[in-house]
């Protein structure tokens, strides 16, 4: 039997906080915040294709880091997974046995990173580094993520602590993929726009 690790003594009060608010608060309030926690993230995939088509107006390097924001965010999304197989923490709602808005996961459904987190800041630092003049698409892509950690505690499957180290975690991967993109990305466009894909890379 594997041991698990118990994130309550690190912030176990707020969680409960939180849980207890959200029981207080209006249906129509919870059902809001229970729908963004589980559908939330189709906004960022329609961040992405936005983001991906209005670069194309504005150069093809920044055509090409709004193609790579979702093999970053994928890449976040992987790191994650493996930090919880590393902590192997219980999620809160088998810990304290409160009664949440959403069905408690599974026991080895780990708790510590949050994926959803970590999906939603990777995918908003990606987007940010796109061009300056998508700072509409970061910045809804910003809210959209801060917006979807605190759903993730509302709804009782996280300690506000495992949302804020998915946060790092998605923003971290993502400034590092940005970074390491930079070189490639002028190559790529010299590779590319000499073919038929040009299109993906350059308004018409």
């Amino acid at each position: 039997m594997m041991l698990a690790f118990g994130g309550s003594s690190v912030d176990g009060f707020a969680y409960t906080d939180v849980v207890d608010l959200a029981h207080r608060s209006p249906g129509w309030l919870d059902g809001l915040v229970s729908a963004w926690s589980t559908y939330g993230l189709g906004l960022f995939a329609l961040l992405m294709v936005i983001g991906w088509w209005q670069a194309r107006r504005t150069a093809a390097a920044a055509a090409v880091r709004a193609l790579a924001v979702p093999v970053i965010v994928v890449l976040a999304y992987g790191v994650d997974a493996a930090l919880k197989l590393v902590v192997r923490e219980e999620r809160p709602c088998q810990s304290l046995h409160v009664s949440t808005l959403e069905a408690c996961p599974a026991p080895g459904d780990w708790s510590f990173p949050s994926n959803h987190a970590a999906i939603a800041f990777a995918a908003a630092v990606a987007l940010y580094s796109v061009s300056r003049r998508l700072g509409a698409v970061a910045a809804v892509a910003a809210c959209a993520a801060c917006a979807m950690a605190a759903s993730r505690v509302w709804v009782g499957v996280h300690y506000p602590h495992d949302v804020a180290a998915g946060a790092a975690v998605g923003a971290l991967v993502a400034l590092l993929a940005v970074a390491a993109l930079r070189r490639p990305a002028d190559r790529l466009v010299r590779q590319v726009t000499a073919t038929r894909l040009r299109a993906l890379l350059v308004a018409s």
